[in-house]
């Protein structure tokens, strides 16, 4: 195993285990929006974003990025792709993401979410008429204003871990400061920052991606991805353990059927966008593709007329009805 594989499966697993404090799930995202009346976790995806390309811009300008993510040329298939995405991820209850975290929590009906997944991009092609995306030629803008962006990336990340290193100087703040790296905002951003080190190091990577190589008989993933999306899990149970989250429960016939739903329809959005969830907000967003930004959008829209329509929590989440006094 070469240093650059160990460090891309150490940061997956980290991956996994910052996704049970914090999180990409666009579902809880848009809960927060209309029923607590406030964004805090749709601003920490937009924050690991801006980390995402921060850490792009840095690797661009000390020459340490290897093939950087293709872009897609923005179309209605963008909008439709993301529509789809978002009714997947309101039908499961979680997104491709939320999904593994549920998963390392012992809720087993969300093995039924990728084997849906499965199924989607197995059936995706004969659905949909949708011609192969073709690449953008051009470097996106990230990639063409390193010089500019690095350095005030630098800043930024100074002034945001500036609080961190001045707890780090006091006596027996130690605890304080983890309490605060696992945050659900701080591990959101821990997410996007290992991210970044996982595709410098191994190249693009999202468990999705291997999922849809493993449908296509003609291009199968390697042992690498293979691995990664092993540690993506056990980092999720791990975090699921440590965080008290785990309950083993065993899974109804109706929400095994509605996840491996929610997995077929975010499969068809996905490879219409192209780019799943995480793909948006860890690739396609931080890179200022236009695309991704118009998935996003109607992802996020879709998931809001559903939650309105339905007038519910979704079940998963509602709160405890208080004790009559």
């Amino acid at each position: 195993m070469t240093a650059a594989w160990f460090t891309a499966l150490v940061c997956v697993g980290a991956m996994g285990y910052a996704i049970q404090r914090g999180g990409t799930c666009m579902v809880a995202a848009v809960e927060e929006v209309l029923n607590a009346r406030r964004a805090h976790r749709l601003a920490a995806m937009l924050e690991a974003s801006l980390w995402v390309a921060g850490g792009l811009s840095l690797a661009q300008l000390f020459h340490l990025a290897g093939s950087m993510p293709p872009g897609f040329a923005a179309s209605a298939w963008s909008v439709v792709g993301g529509a789809l995405l978002g009714l997947g991820a309101w039908v499961n209850q979680a997104c491709v993401f939320g999904a593994i975290a549920r998963l390392g929590s012992g809720d087993w009906a969300y093995i039924a979410t990728p084997i849906g997944f499965y199924a989607g991009c197995l059936s995706a092609q004969a659905l949909f008429a949708r011609p192969a995306a073709m690449a953008l030629a051009h470097a996106s803008p990230v990639e063409g204003s390193a010089a500019l962006l690095a350095p005030l990336f630098v800043a930024y990340a100074c002034w945001r871990l500036w609080p961190a290193l001045a707890l780090l100087r006091q006596p027996g703040r130690l605890q304080v400061l983890a309490q605060k790296v696992w945050s659900p905002h701080a591990a959101t951003i821990v997410i996007g920052a290992t991210f970044v080190v996982t595709l410098l190091s191994a190249g693009p990577w999202a468990y999705t991606d291997v999922l849809a190589n493993l449908a296509r008989a003609q291009d199968r993933p390697g042992w690498l991805p293979l691995c990664l999306l092993a540690t993506l899990y056990l980092g999720a149970l791990l975090g699921g353990l440590t965080a008290g989250r785990w309950r083993s429960t065993r899974p109804a016939s109706a929400k095994l059927l509605r996840c491996l739903g929610g997995g077929v329809l975010m499969a068809w959005g996905s490879l219409l966008i192209p780019g799943s969830n995480d793909g948006l907000i860890l690739i396609g967003i931080p890179t200022l593709r236009p695309y991704a930004w118009l998935a996003f959008v109607s992802m996020f829209l879709v998931i809001a007329l559903a939650m309105v329509i339905a007038g519910v929590r979704p079940r998963s989440r509602r709160r405890p009805a208080p004790a009559a006094p």
